[in-house]
């Protein structure tokens, strides 16, 4: 894994699964009905993180959750249920995130 602390990796793992808020067995069933959605490749990547325990993973685990987190935080911070936020919604389900919890 790349270079990265105990309490960094506590961190990152705990933010994770807090953005995350969908179980695997529910990212799975998603992933199968999205279709050809782009984010279906990192949405399997995230379903493999969410399989894993935290000492598992590898620096490209490291790196997909740094850029799921970044993807989700800077989608929700925009907010709003205005337009689009049906197609907002259904690109951050394939990264494990419902915004509607």
């Amino acid at each position: 894994m790349s270079v990265i602390d105990a309490g960094e990796l506590d961190t990152l793992w705990a933010e994770f699964r807090g953005v995350v808020n969908m179980t695997s067995h529910e990212l799975s069933a998603w992933l199968r009905t999205a279709g050809g959605d782009p984010g279906r490749t990192h949405g399997r990547g995230v379903l493999a993180i969410l399989r894993k325990r935290r000492v598992d993973l590898t620096a490209e685990d490291v790196r997909l959750m740094r850029e799921v987190l970044a993807t989700v935080r800077s989608a929700t911070a925009t907010g709003g249920a205005g337009a689009g936020m049906g197609e907002r919604r259904y690109r951050l389900m394939s990264l494990g995130h419902d915004p509607l919890r």
